[in-house]
């Protein structure tokens, strides 16, 4: 009986990517990469592997293929990695727990008394199972590449928008990761961005200058002017720029850090030192908070990660990042926590994610989507904190 070559090389490449998202050493340095090359996409869409395995083991099977000793060990690997899968997507599933524990302890148990907007109760499993790279929303309108500053394409940001062009629309500003070296501004967070848009914000994604056209504080520099470009022209498109988020995954983390903690810095605004960066909070996810590769020998900079710049008045904070995360270290974001609060009079919301991978804000998944409803309750407690608490007239979201 002839031997299934395309079943057990499938079934070989899933179950390599399954061990890689499931265990996802960190040490030694090479295991760690291999950990976020081969393990990041399973571990935020183990539905889509498990479907995979069980139709391509349906087929095999009704095409007689699995009568040899080898088919039958392809189909013991092929349960294997199923197990791996499901324990993955476990994980993913009780992100929400952590999430709501996470804003418990950073705000205290009594925070849902100033969240005055209805938060999702139920999350899109159909995309999250079926389709976790569907990004577009029919009420939401994403305008392209708007010029911000004189460096090309690499100074060039999206504005998202819901369609019947909100008023008075709190600001999401966020920057990707990349180390510095790559990434876009159209890849990482879409599902945060396409979904506080469509809860009448105005959202906007930023590219900004790389190495080696650029090197620190020159990335800063762009992050900063990108708030000074919402602060003059946010209005235009619906926006209340007073009401200013800034977030960013990876190193665009420890830029959006570094400008919730250098408020109106001349150093980071040559040329625009008058306008107003200031931020109304920080949504830090799986940040990188270590030494940076960027700069050189003979020209020491500030302390370029953002322990070096907290302070008793910094903005309230987010930061989510993962467990099992192969690049940016969990303890390096234990660490910024903890530096927070002990220093900063605001709150910080600490939201360590079970099983977590870098990178986990790429497709809908059940761990972002958690993470996802976190931010905008942690929003809208931010802003409602601003405010007297509602009374009994409140919403009920006791089972967020």
């Amino acid at each position: 009986m002839a031997f299934p070559i395309g079943y057990a090389a499938s079934t070989a490449l899933i179950a390599w990517c399954t061990f890689f998202a499931v265990i996802a050493p960190r040490r030694p340095r090479p295991l760690a990469h291999l950990s976020f090359l081969f393990g990041m996409v399973l571990n935020e869409v183990p539905f889509l592997g498990i479907i995979v395995l069980a139709a391509s083991t349906a087929l095999a099977a009704a095409q007689g293929d699995l009568g040899s000793t080898g088919a039958r060990a392809t189909v013991a690997v092929a349960a294997a990695a199923a197990v791996g899968l499901a324990a993955s997507a476990w994980r993913g599933l009780r992100t929400d727990q952590a999430v709501a524990r996470a804003l418990d302890e950073g705000l205290g148990t009594e925070w849902r008394d100033r969240v005055r907007i209805p938060l999702r109760r139920h999350r899109p499993w159909v995309r999250i199972v079926l389709l976790p790279g569907m990004m577009r929303r029919r009420g939401v309108q994403r305008i392209p590449n708007i010029s911000y500053g004189d460096a090309g394409r690499r100074n060039l940001l999206d504005v998202y928008l819901r369609r019947d062009a909100p008023r008075d629309a709190p600001v999401l500003i966020y920057f990707h990761g990349g180390h510095y070296s790559g990434g876009a501004k159209n890849r990482e967070a879409r599902p945060l961005l396409y979904h506080l848009a469509a809860q009448g914000w105005m959202c906007v994604s930023a590219n900004y200058r790389l190495r080696p056209q650029t090197s620190f504080p020159g990335h800063q520099i762009d992050a900063k002017k990108v708030i000074a470009w919402v602060r003059e022209h946010g209005s235009a498109y619906g926006a209340d720029p007073s009401k200013l988020f800034v977030a960013g995954s990876s190193a665009g983390a420890n830029m959006a850090s570094l400008c919730a903690l250098t408020p109106n810095d001349p150093s980071f605004q040559p040329g625009f030192e008058s306008a107003d960066t200031s931020v109304t909070a920080a949504i830090s996810l799986y940040g990188y908070y270590g030494h940076y590769f960027g700069t050189q020998p003979d020209e020491p900079p500030p302390p370029p990660q953002p322990q070096g710049y907290v302070h008793p008045g910094a903005p309230p904070f987010l930061i989510a990042h993962g467990t099992k995360d192969a690049l940016g270290t969990v303890e390096g974001a234990r660490n910024f926590a903890a530096q927070l609060r002990r220093t900063s009079g605001s709150a910080v919301v600490y939201a360590e994610l079970p099983g977590g991978q870098h990178a986990f804000d790429i497709f809908h998944s059940a761990r972002f989507d958690a993470v996802v409803d976190g931010v905008e309750a942690f929003a809208a407690w931010t802003l409602g904190a601003r405010q007297p608490a509602p009374d009994a007239t409140r919403q009920d979201l006791s089972d967020y």
